[in-house]
Parts: C-alpha cells; structure tokens; sequence
C-alpha cells in the first residue's frame, strides 16, 4: 500500500505503508542511531513526535522484549529507508513490523531518509502527516499541520502511581545477585535476578533511598540505581513536592521526558521546594530543563535537536570528552543564567550548546544527555557513581 509523508513547508515524499493503517499528524525529529530502534520507539521522551532513522535498514534484528526501555512505545509514527523483511537474532521475539502494528504506530519505508534529515537540519523541525490516502487534500491538510502541537504529553507519558523498586545488595563476577532486570511501572514488575555464588563485594550505594520524578523515565535510569545498591522510590509527575520530603529520600532523581519544558508550569513550582531543601539532586534531560527553569533559567526550542547515540560533550571542569546518547528539541539558555545559582558543567563539542549545569553552593548537578544511554554509549554512567558519592559524603563529588 502507498504512504505518503506530508510536510508543513508542502514537500511530499511517497513510499510504502508500514505499521498500523490510520493516519497521523505529528512533530517529525531524526534520529542518527546506527542500533537500538527498539529503545527509540519505547523511549517516552518521543511522545508527540514521528521519528525518522537516518539508519538506512531497521529491523534486521527485529524486536526483543527483554530491551524495551518503558512499557510500550510512544512515537506517534515510524519513518525508515528501508524496512528489514527478515530479523536473525536468538533473542528475537517479533519482527519490527508486528510490533508497530501491535503498538499502533503508523509508517512509512522507502523514502528517501537522507533527504529528509537534510531538510530538517536546513529548515527546522517540521509538523508532517503519514497518510495512505492518495488522494489527499495538500491545502486542506498545511492549516493543521501548521496548528499541531504536542502539548503537555509529560501527563500522559508518566507512571500513574508510586512504586518502589529495591536495589541490589551484593555483585558476584557475574553482576548484581539481586535487583530488577526489567520494570514495568504500572504493574510494579521487579525482575529478582537469581542468587550465584563467589560474591565479592557490597555494592557503593547500598541501602540509599532515592526519589525518581517520573516525567518518562527509561527503565535503564532506575536499573542503573538498582545495581548500583539504590532503593528506588518512583513518583508520578504531578507529585507534590511535600509527599517527596517527607518520604525522607537520600537524593532526588529528575527524569527525562517529552515536550517543551515551559508547559510543565506546575511541575516546575514543585521542583523549586525541592531546590529549596538540602537533599542531593541528579536531574537527566527534561529534568535539567526543569531545574534551569525553576531556578530563574530560561530555555529555548532548538533547530532540530540532538537526538542519536553520538554526540560528543565536554566536562569543562576537567576537558574531557564524552560520547553521549541525546534526545531533546529544547536547551538551556545559558546567557540568562545567574553564576551565584548555577554555572555550565558540560557542553556540546559540535554546536557550543548546553549540556549540564553544577548548582552554586547546592548539592545539585544536572546533564541534558543519557548517562543511562541504553544502548550505548556508556561513557557517561559514572555520573550515577557521582550521585551514589554525594549522597554519601553530603557534598559534591
């Protein structure tokens, strides 16, 4: 079946129908990933958006549930060059293909991929239709390609209750002996690796109590504080700051998530108490966003975003050069920032923009990109060592 993509600007790219058969008009972002399009499509931070991979085949190793980085997947359409037919791998559970229908994620293949990315980074983010109606409507449908928004898609991405999640105790050769493998937030699933012998050390953040703000949070950020000895507690987004404190957390985790960041107007009122107290906060992404926000920042949307497993950032305490994995259309404006509340901490090597922020005289330090990655890079998980040691010691690490 035909399927044509449709942009605000008018440009049409004709191609194959791929995914669930309906129609869809959304934000339209590139990712430059060369793997992991499973994590893509279950990442919540792509709520509100149509995804293109700049990857030319997608799906060849088709979809394994074990990977998914949240409980479903939250693009509103797939766009790829070519769809794989076949999918080798063990660990295979469907095809790509299935899982779009499953997930009612509308397609479209055999464009030209390239094209598209370069239209993008020339002109901006644009608003486009998947459609298989070929019959369509050009001066009918611009006017609402022009009007769509994605609007406050934190609400709908976020878990609807709290839930714990308790963190390995002890690591053999093998990795944790206990701790969550997967999680699902709705139905509190805690995958309990089985117990192995030759245990060899305790692990650096046994025992803490760390509060997560779920604004779309991947499972490798509460996995990445399981293993690491954490007890993970999982708020809703539109938690009150108050119920946060009272729980009596070592350390606050702020998540990443979709949209713009100045429409979570109430969320950032509640980031601000929590500012305010003396508990230890990591902030990841929207959560960065959030805490520039609530501290007198301003940000602003970009052209077409940083979004992909490559891009490089600079720690510019110590000139040292990250690979990181990103995915955000927003950054902090770090010329409307106050140095006596925050000053830069990272930056991207390719465009100079913000990447992390260190709070003056706070226990606070927030990144825009992953250190969770998932799949990759790990060059910045040690950040979450980093959170482990402040909350240890009381003061930055």
């Amino acid at each position: 079946m035909k399927a044509f993509l449709i942009l605000e600007d008018g440009t049409v790219f004709a191609g194959t129908h791929i995914g669930a058969d309906r129609e869809i008009i959304s934000e339209i972002v590139f990712n430059t990933s060369m793997a992991g399009y499973l994590e893509v499509l279950t990442d919540p931070s792509y709520a509100g958006q149509a995804v293109c991979m700049t990857y030319p085949l997608i799906g060849n190793y088709g979809v394994c549930r074990e990977d998914m980085e949240s409980r479903q997947a939250w693009p509103d359409g797939f766009i790829v060059r070519e769809l794989s037919r076949l999918a080798s791998n063990f660990r295979k559970d469907i095809t790509i293909q299935e899982f779009l229908k499953e997930q009612d994620i509308p397609g479209i293949a055999g464009i030209d991929t390239r094209a598209l990315t370069k239209l993008l980074r020339e002109k901006g983010t644009m608003n486009g239709m998947i459609t298989t109606d070929e019959n369509y409507n050009l001066n009918a449908i611009l006017p609402k390609l022009k009007e769509y928004t994605t609007g406050k898609v934190v609400e709908k991405v976020t878990c609807s209750q709290k839930y714990e999640i308790k963190g390995a105790r002890t690591l053999d050769e093998n990795g944790p002996i206990s701790g969550s493998a997967r999680f699902a937030p709705d139905d509190f699933a805690a995958g309990i690796r089985e117990k192995r012998p030759s245990i060899t050390r305790q692990l650096n953040g046994l025992g803490k109590k760390v509060a997560l703000l779920d604004f779309g949070a991947k499972d490798n950020i509460v996995r990445s504080l399981a293993q690491r000895g954490c007890d993970v507690t999982v708020y809703p987004a539109l938690t009150a700051a108050e119920e946060i404190i009272a729980d009596q957390p070592d350390g606050i985790m702020l998540s990443n998530g979709p949209g713009d960041p100045k429409e979570c107007v109430s969320i950032i009122k509640e980031i601000r108490k929590l500012y305010e107290t003396d508990i230890p906060i990591f902030a990841i992404c929207l959560g960065h966003q959030l805490m520039a926000l609530a501290t007198g920042a301003d940000t602003h949307k970009m052209k077409y975003g940083h979004r992909g497993g490559n891009h490089p950032v600079k720690d510019l305490k110590t000139g040292r050069v990250y690979i990181s994995s990103q995915n955000h259309g927003y950054v902090v404006d770090t010329d409307k920032l106050d140095p006596k509340v925050a000053v830069p901490a990272f930056i991207n090597v390719n465009d100079g923009t913000n990447e992390g922020l260190s709070y003056t005289g706070k226990n606070i330090f927030t990144v825009q990109y992953h250190p969770e990655a998932c799949p990759g890079p790990q060059d910045s998980s040690y950040l979450f060592d980093r959170f482990i040691k402040m909350m240890e010691v009381g003061k930055d690490a």
